[in-house]
């Protein structure tokens, strides 16, 4: 599975923002800045995923994903778009898209949808239901966490901030994401709720173990992984 992705989007300021957070997710990002060079790009390229707007000059965002399908090029695509009309978005997905994102979209939603296409493509459309990093263990269906095989007591949104972090193994993740995607805020309330729920999960998961696994990295945000 490809962690290598393209963003066709026209609009400057949006295509700086959305690849500066893929890169910060710890993915390889190009970008094309209209229909015709993100077909160039989409059909040479091997690539994880596409994030493909549909309204650009020269070539809009339905005819480049017709035209890619058409070619027999089946990389997962999410369709971004200000048209959110439900005919709008069957329209997208009877084209040929796997995914339709609403314009305006938080980065939190638009990340997990392009890792939600990701592990669809690489695990045939398995739901997965568990997670696991190391000897930490998340039951999604059960709601049950265990680190070493010993159960780890979670408030629900405990349980939400680790869920975000295994989605995020060896990330960094940033306060804005954690706002956006445990909180559901789209700004920052200014306050110490982000310190204060990582500290507590911490002592938690790291309760008499000796590697600890959650780790705060200086100036950026957040890692879950063991310390190089």
């Amino acid at each position: 599975m490809s962690h290598k992705l393209l963003v066709v989007e026209d609009d400057e300021a949006t295509a700086a923002y959305i690849v500066k957070g893929l890169t910060e997710a710890g993915f390889t990002v190009d970008h094309a800045a209209d229909g015709r060079e993100g077909f160039f790009l989409a059909s040479g390229g091997s690539y994880g995923a596409i994030i493909l707007d549909r309204m650009m000059p020269a070539m809009d965002g339905m005819s480049v994903l017709k035209a890619l399908r058409a070619a027999g090029i089946d990389t997962p695509v999410l369709i971004l778009s200000a048209l959110g009309t439900p005919e709008d978005r069957v329209e997208g997905l009877t084209s040929g898209s796997d995914d339709y994102l609403v314009k305006p979209f938080s980065f939190a939603e638009l990340l997990a949808r392009v890792q939600l296409l990701l592990r669809r493509a690489g695990a045939g459309n398995a739901v997965v239901t568990v997670l696991r990093h190391d000897d930490l263990e998340m039951d999604l269906m059960a709601r049950r966490v265990k680190r070493g095989g010993k159960a780890v007591d979670l408030q629900p949104r405990e349980f939400r901030l680790l869920e975000f972090f295994l989605r995020h193994a060896g990330q960094v993740v940033t306060r804005t994401m954690l706002l956006e995607g445990v909180w559901d805020y789209h700004f920052d309330p200014g306050t110490n709720v982000i310190d204060v729920h990582v500290s507590r999960l911490r002592r938690k998961l790291d309760d008499g173990s000796e590697r600890p696994l959650l780790h705060t990295v200086r100036g950026a945000g957040y890692r879950l992984g063991l310390a190089a």
